[in-house]
């Protein structure tokens, strides 16, 4: 067993300023996916979310497109994926559909057009940013075949703040018309690979800078083990990265000339997918054109190793933001690399159970908005 396992809720010290965790988990005493809303200076719940699944399925027009939705996705299964907190209230999460429900939880829309999946992005205008898979596939058939669960297509989705879809385009098509079709049917000695991509983060430039314009978007694709930067404008990949991640998530754009990525460092060995030692933070700086782990042993010493999933923040502060997804852990680094606290998601039977991709808040806007909602949210019945 690794040494956090004997720990429960939220160990350590509260942050010393304002701020908020958007905690997506799911609650191994309810037996159902919850959202909380988590003041950081104190660990209090401010607010929760518990979604009627089950009753949003029901409601689903699209049903052919989504034939394991109620199996694998329902009240007893479902975690909301990277809750987002928008400016009119209420919650917004995904997998495998944008919904956004109010404080209640009640229903205010779902998009069910589009199967989208991983992480959920807003752009300055509000609009989101969401990975989907297309269905049917934009793809020729004689390329991937008449069934659409004979190749994954995924897809940029950008909806309006009222779930209206406004953009998509299949990544597979994107890599075709930048002339590295190769790397979707011609690696390896396998034949036919069915998931190439795995697009699991969309993140939108809200600016024009030295090295991107208002308008791009980075990608992350986990099975590329590759990052890059896409111009819809042009349809153009103006810049890709590979080498120093592995099966990687979460790209955050830190300044005018710096991204960070969650390295997962996770490689398909013999045994199986493994972690290669300790997940990684990963800084590359434009200007200079280096990589650069960061607080590597902060991660190293604290056995940060999650397989698939995981989250990372760096703050304005040097402060770091952790989810290990795969072992129901949330954990907070001061800059010096100094571990401040923890979060466990235990029951009250002592299982471990998975967490959603949580979403932290610490921006000026963002703790105005937490704010906002908490004086207008009104009472619930319970």
């Amino acid at each position: 067993d690794r040494y956090f396992y004997t720990q429960k809720g939220f160990n350590g010290t509260p942050n010393s300023t304002e701020s908020f965790l958007l905690l997506s988990r799911y609650d191994g005493d309810l037996n159902e996916g919850i959202v909380e809303l988590i003041d950081l200076t104190n660990f209090k719940v401010l607010h929760t979310w518990n979604p009627d699944i089950d009753a949003f399925n029901r409601l689903i027009k699209n049903d052919y497109e989504f034939p394991k939705l109620k199996i694998n996705f329902n009240n007893k299964r479902y975690i909301p994926l990277h809750p987002l907190l928008p400016p009119d209230g209420g919650l917004l999460f995904n997998d495998p559909l944008v919904r956004k429900i109010d404080a209640c939880s009640n229903l205010i829309f779902q998009n069910d057009q589009d199967n989208s999946h991983h992480a959920m992005e807003t752009d300055k205008e509000g609009n989101m940013w969401v990975p989907s898979v297309m269905v049917p596939s934009s793809l020729p058939l004689e390329k991937v075949g008449i069934r659409s669960s004979n190749f994954v297509d995924d897809a940029i989705l950008k909806l309006s703040t009222d779930g209206e879809i406004l953009f998509e385009k299949s990544v597979s098509q994107i890599f075709i018309d930048n002339g590295l079709e190769y790397l979707l049917f011609s690696v390896g000695d396998r034949g036919f690979t069915k998931d190439p991509i795995h697009l699991n983060d969309i993140q939108p430039v809200d600016y024009n800078g030295e090295f991107w314009q208002k308008g791009d978007v980075f990608l992350s694709l986990r099975h590329q083990s590759m990052v890059f930067l896409y111009r819809p404008l042009t349809n153009e990949i103006i810049w890709k990265g590979t080498g120093p991640f592995f099966h990687q998530h979460d790209v955050d754009i830190l300044n005018e000339h710096t991204i960070s990525v969650f390295n997962n460092n996770s490689k398909d060995f013999s045994v199986g997918d493994v972690v290669d030692g300790h997940n990684e933070v990963i800084t590359y700086d434009f200007k200079t054109n280096e990589y650069s782990s960061y607080l590597s042993d902060s991660l190293k010493n604290n056995e940060v190793r999650t397989i698939t999933d995981g989250r990372s923040q760096i703050l304005p502060s040097g402060d770091l933001f952790v989810e290990e997804t795969n072992y129901g852990r949330t954990l907070y680094f001061d800059s010096d690399g100094s571990l401040r606290w923890t979060h466990v998601n235990r029951a009250k039977n002592g299982d471990v159970y998975n967490i959603g991709w949580s979403r932290i808040l610490y921006k000026d806007e963002d703790v105005k908005l937490v704010n906002n909602f908490l004086k207008s949210k009104g009472k619930c019945n319970d």
